[in-house]
């Protein structure tokens, strides 16, 4: 599984947002990835350091469209925390 297929997306939220200041960013990644595997890839990609790796499985919502009843899908959630001396992750382009 190459570095690309294990990071999916950024999660944008507030509380994402306010968590980067900290050095902490959140990304969708892979159901079949773990922390090592993520840990290799945020490296390759980003070209920082990683301190922690904390991954989550969030499972899928229920919704109804009339009677029909179906579920979204399942998706896994990482929470990565760079090093101190590591540069920051530039997600928007700032110009």
């Amino acid at each position: 599984m190459s570095a690309r297929d294990v990071i999916i997306r950024p999660v944008v939220t507030e509380s994402s947002m306010d968590a980067m200041s900290d050095k902490k960013y959140t990304f969708d990644v892979a159901v079949t990835a773990n922390k090592v595997l993520v840990r290799q890839a945020i490296e390759e990609v980003f070209g920082v350091k990683v301190k922690k790796v904390n991954i989550m499985n969030v499972a899928g919502k229920k919704k109804r469209q009339g009677q029909y009843v179906g579920k979204t899908a399942k998706r896994r959630k990482a929470i990565i925390t760079l090093t101190e001396d590591s540069d920051e992750i530039k997600i928007f382009d700032e110009e």
